[in-house]
């Protein structure tokens, strides 16, 4: 029998509860209340990863790392002393889904922000986590936060996103996963397509929307970052290296040298997560030694563009001493 050719079809999330700063929901913000659970290879995790650091948001929802290497129960914390969260006091992220919901069979995704009293799981609903941190947390963030979904802009930012979330974020995954030739090329194509439409827009402007970075800017970063680590070969999205798309390079490399963009990046994990979990794509497990990622913090060029990272206000401040990843090599 031949084998069924399946299209990839990324998993809706089924948990999907906001956290709100009114409490309407049932989850209302609160500081040290919630922990957010990622892996720092999951570019969806990377989302909420840079908007928490770019908000100041650190110390109002601590952080959980999950090994990148998963196993057949899925994201665990086996970097952690003794294999246990120690602050949610588990192995593996399931247990927390299952505190949410008894019997669950469904699949365990990150990012997840669970509740630490109760040990329950809030929210898996990635796409839309980094605009929530944005908006119902405001009274929690740093001095001096960007605004990363401006009201008049958000029209814009999700028309913008949903192009860059269909033919880019979740275009690689399909041009990785599928395994029928014609399906491959459609999303391959539409992968470039889109990355030379979002080269052509921003060869004259620093940021997608607006004169400063939103939730559009960190959405495409988290992409991009890991494009000639991974998806280039891995996935063969090979018609051109990042490095090879002069605008999208210098853009890519203004965002990564931008605190709270770079400073979330660990290649290392990025790696080993792709090349070793994907044994159907990667069966020699074979993690590859390059590229080389010191280029990551030449000279971009992109200050000479009107706007500035994060318009009217500051930089976030360094990282929590236990947040930081490893310098480039």
């Amino acid at each position: 029998m031949a084998e069924e050719k399946k299209e990839f079809k990324r998993s809706l999330s089924h948990f999907t509860d906001r956290i709100t700063a009114d409490g309407s929901s049932g989850w209302p913000v609160e500081a040290g209340r919630y922990r957010l659970v990622v892996s720092r290879a999951c570019p969806w995790a990377n989302r909420a990863l840079i908007a928490r650091r770019l908000l100041g948001l650190e110390s109002a929802i601590s952080l959980a790392v999950a090994d990148p290497i998963q196993d057949e129960r899925s994201w665990r914390f086996t970097l952690d002393p003794d294999g246990r969260d120690p602050v949610l006091g588990i192995r593996f992220l399931a247990e927390a889904y299952l505190a949410r919901e008894p019997g669950y069979t469904g699949g365990v995704s990150v990012p997840a922000i669970v509740d630490v009293p109760s040990g329950r799981l809030v929210t898996n609903d990635y796409p839309n986590i980094p605009a929530e941190l944005a908006t119902e947390w405001a009274a929690l963030h740093r001095a001096g936060a960007p605004d990363l979904y401006p009201r008049e802009l958000r029209d814009e930012i999700d028309a913008i996103a949903e192009d860059i979330f269909r033919d880019v974020n979740n275009g690689v995954y399909v041009c990785g996963f599928t395994r029928d030739q014609a399906k491959y090329e459609r999303a391959f194509t539409a992968l470039f397509d889109r990355l030379d439409a979002l080269s052509e827009r921003l060869e004259n402007r620093r940021y997608l929307v607006g004169d400063s970075i939103t939730v559009a800017d960190i959405n495409l970063f988290v992409t991009l970052v890991r494009f000639d680590a991974v998806y280039h070969g891995h996935f063969k999205c090979n018609r051109n290296k990042l490095t090879e798309m002069p605008v999208l390079w210098a853009y890519a490399r203004d965002l990564f040298q931008t605190p709270g963009f770079g400073d979330t990046i660990d290649f290392d994990h990025i790696k080993r997560h792709y090349y070793v979990v994907h044994h159907e794509i990667n069966p020699s497990g074979i993690v590859p030694a390059g590229p080389v990622l010191t280029e990551w913090t030449t000279a971009h060029g992109r200050e000479s563009l009107p706007g500035s990272p994060f318009g009217q206000g500051t930089p976030p401040p360094a990282p929590p001493e236990a947040e930081r990843v490893p310098p480039l090599g």
